[in-house]
């Protein structure tokens, strides 16, 4: 390696902590079928996204009932339930990121989350606390992989982008992170993960 490792960013989303909009909703919506027409055709991922972006619950449900609104009750229920499609964190990720914290090592995250739900989450996940800080998309008006959001996240938290390494189980995201310079790994399992940081001379 050139660059000594000096940056660890991670994403927080089935990397830290689980999501999975189906858990509420096959309660909600019982059948497969229709389950899954909803999720393609009303609350969909693109329209999730732009929560993530920093568009208000309020707009987006607005805009859906409009065009749906026979579905309204299924379609409000997404942010009045969501705090159940984050059912559990990953322990053996969140203790790697633990560790790495409690060695000093410079730890950050970079995600893509609603400026609401994000704050819902760190309350129910205090660990989300303990990293040097946070860039949080619905914050700053851009996503991942927009190479404009990992340039931000280095510019407010002062990291040399060939210093740093960033963590995120969507391949897109990890493309974007190199795109803008950075080391980035995929993720797939606190397992990988640490032999991933090894290859890059981190040892956890």
């Amino acid at each position: 390696m050139t660059t000594e490792i000096r940056h660890i960013v991670f994403d927080i989303g089935k990397v830290l902590i689980h999501y999975d909009p189906n858990i509420p909703y096959s309660r909600i919506i019982p059948d497969d079928a229709e389950r899954e027409w909803f999720f393609t055709n009303v609350c969909t991922h693109d329209w999730n996204i732009e929560q993530d972006r920093g568009r208000t619950w309020e707009d987006a449900e607005a805009l859906l009932i409009a065009d749906h609104p026979q579905r309204e009750e299924h379609i409000r229920a997404f942010r009045q339930y969501w705090h159940e499609m984050v059912p559990h964190a990953y322990e053996d990720s969140v203790s790697i990121l633990e560790q790495l914290i409690d060695e000093g090592r410079d730890v950050t995250m970079l995600t893509n989350f609603a400026s609401d739900t994000f704050r819902e989450a760190q309350a129910r996940y205090p660990f989300l606390k303990k990293p040097r800080g946070v860039t949080v998309s619905g914050d700053v008006g851009l996503i991942k992989p927009d190479v404009a959001i990992y340039d931000t996240h280095a510019r407010s938290f002062d990291l040399d982008p060939a210093a740093t390494i960033f963590i995120d189980d969507s391949y897109p995201n990890v493309e974007g992170a190199r795109a803008a310079g950075w080391h980035a790994v995929h993720f797939t399992g606190a397992e990988k993960l640490r032999s991933d940081l090894a290859a890059h001379g981190i040892k956890v």
